[in-house]
Formats: structure tokens, C-alpha cells, sequence
């Protein structure tokens, strides 16, 4: 049931616990105890809303920015990942493999604010030893979801 159950709310958290249940074939309290081991547990990190800001008055700016770090001895990438990831500004941090050590994703109102972060915060840490900022121009898919999707006709099509 468990895995089963997280791939139902990773696509929609929202989902009603009564369908849930009705989708997994088993009791609701029962669904509501496992929700509760698995927030417990960390498997459950939180709930998120996926907003498609393009169709808002909202000016957002997203930059992925790859960073190659020395690594600080006994402690690896975490504890730079750690001094990156607790930045407020800072969506997400990812350790990577090739040419970079780690991804970080930024979501801001402008380029310029941006730049201000990697200039003034990022590139001054002292495990940095590079960064390469990327811009988000559009986006097609985000966590799994069609950002713009085209509108298909399903109505059946009847002839005389």
C-alpha cells in the first residue's frame, strides 16, 4: 500500500481521503495512520502547490547555478550544502555529478536580485571555488506536470 500511496499524492496531494481509500481498497483511519508514519518518518517531506507564474501579473526569474566547492574535510559537501540550502532565497540544492558539485535553484522578482545573491553571498563562501548561472526561459514540464497544456476536443464526434 505504501508505495502505492505515494505515487497517488505525489500527483495530487489534494486528493480526497475517502477516494484515497476507495483507490488503495482500504479503510480510511487506516490511510490516515500511514499519512502520519510517513510525515514521521521524513518520507514525507511537505505539500507543495505548483503555480504556473507565467499566467500570473507575477514577475518571477528562475536560475539554476551550478557550483563547484572544495569539499570540507570529515563532513563532505554537506555542511557547504547545508550553508547554501538555509539561504531563504534558495529552493532547492542538489549534489551532482559532472563537471560542478552542486545545483542550486533560485527564484527571484529580477535578474538583478539574482546576480546580487551568487555576487554577494554564494561566490564569497569560502568552499566556492566557481559558479554558472542559467536562466530559466521558459517551462515546458515541472514536477511531472505539463506546464501548458493544449486543450484537446473529447467530445465524440457524431455523423448523421
Amino acid at each position: 500500500m505504501r508505495e502505492e500511496l505515494l505515487s497517488i499524492i505525489e500527483k495530487n496531494s489534494r486528493i480526497d481521503f475517502k477516494e484515497l481509500a476507495i483507490l488503495l481498497g482500504a479503510e480510511e483511519a487506516e490511510v490516515l495512520k500511514e499519512l502520519e508514519n510517513l510525515e514521521k518518518e521524513g518520507v514525507i517531506c511537505g505539500y507543495h502547490t505548483l503555480i504556473n507564474w507565467e499566467k500570473t501579473s507575477i514577475e518571477k526569474v528562475t536560475a539554476l547555478i551550478e557550483v563547484k566547492v572544495t569539499p570540507q574535510r570529515g563532513q563532505g559537501f554537506d555542511k557547504i550544502a547545508e550553508r547554501i540550502y538555509n539561504y531563504p532565497e534558495v529552493k532547492a540544492v542538489y549534489l551532482i555529478s559532472g563537471g560542478y558539485d552542486l545545483l542550486v535553484t533560485l527564484e527571484e522578482k529580477t535578474l538583478k536580485e539574482i546576480a546580487g545573491f551568487v555576487s554577494d553571498k554564494l561566490s564569497t563562501l569560502d568552499s566556492v571555488l566557481s559558479t554558472a548561472t542559467h536562466f530559466v526561459l521558459k517551462k515546458y514540464k515541472d514536477h511531472g506536470t505539463v506546464m501548458n497544456k493544449k486543450s484537446t476536443d473529447e467530445r465524440e464526434v457524431v455523423t448523421p
